[in-house]
């Protein structure tokens, strides 16, 4: 069986709709995970979580950014953490693994184990453009460069008072339940962020790197013994390596993307076998 990995489906547009009703595994025994941004509004996150549990034998989901907006146009207006826990609930529904369950081990045909780790981090704006030396500062860069994350308007982090606090709560849970993972396991990290800060590096717009992640999380790869990190969110689909650990990034992003550069999205990367 594979282990297998995707994200930023983004099935609102009706091109990537169409390539996650087409996605289906090579085995039956086939693992998938979604690293966040499935859609925008719950009724398109249940049709495809639904679809591939159906599909593959083992879903595992890490909530992007867009998950947890509040778009006018959704029947579900909860916002911040409600939001998130009614699509836990959902995912539970089907079947789904998420950031609040425990993780699943997973056993390639080496005989080798690792514990699969869903993780649901945020951001806190230390991903900082060179020679900004504050989040005010850096902040007011972006704003002037007219790059700003929508996640501004409607990724709204109740009953936290800001984003980054949110981000600071879910660091301290996720840090204790990683440390929890037994010593002689290693583990695959699933997050919507990279956990580094060099993939950002290569970003057109170097001030969106403060909706990218968390400087806390720099060295959770090596700390967690981590065999490989799964990411999204960026819309670079490559492979990268930081101390020794292969980062996959494995966005299908938006059509317009995707079109120029391949003409068909992304397919599920492979990450373990």
């Amino acid at each position: 069986m594979s282990l297998l990995a995707i994200s930023d489906l983004h099935v609102n547009h009706p091109e990537n709709r169409k390539h996650a009703d087409g996605l289906r595994p090579a085995s039956d025994d086939d693992w998938l995970l979604v690293a966040g941004d499935v859609g925008d509004q719950v009724s398109d996150i249940e049709w495809t979580l639904s679809l591939l549990s159906e599909r593959f034998a083992t879903v595992v989901w890490a909530p992007g950014n867009h998950e947890l907006w509040t778009v006018s146009a959704d029947a579900v207006q909860a916002r911040g953490v409600r939001r998130y826990e009614l699509l836990v609930e959902l995912c539970r529904s089907l079947g789904v693994i998420t950031p609040e369950d425990p993780y699943p081990v997973w056993t390639g045909e080496d005989g080798r184990s690792v514990a699969v780790a869903p993780l649901f981090l945020l951001y806190d704006y230390t991903f900082r453009p060179e020679g900004t030396a504050t989040q005010e500062e850096a902040l007011a860069q972006a704003h002037r460069a007219h790059v700003v994350c929508t996640d501004e308007h409607l990724l709204h982090p109740d009953p936290y008072p800001s984003r980054e606090a949110w981000c600071r709560a879910r660091l301290e849970l996720t840090e204790s339940r990683l440390a929890a993972v037994p010593e002689d396991l290693q583990t695959v990290l699933v997050n919507h962020y990279p956990l580094v800060r060099e993939p950002t590096r290569v970003l057109r717009y170097p001030e969106f790197a403060l909706w990218c992640g968390t400087e806390h999380t720099a060295d959770w790869h090596i700390r967690h013994r981590a065999r490989a990190m799964v990411y999204g969110h960026l819309h670079i689909p490559r492979t990268t390596r930081h101390d020794g650990v292969p980062f996959h990034e494995v966005s299908v992003g938006y059509p317009r993307e995707w079109q120029p550069r391949s003409g068909a999205p992304a397919q599920p990367t492979l990450i373990l076998r």
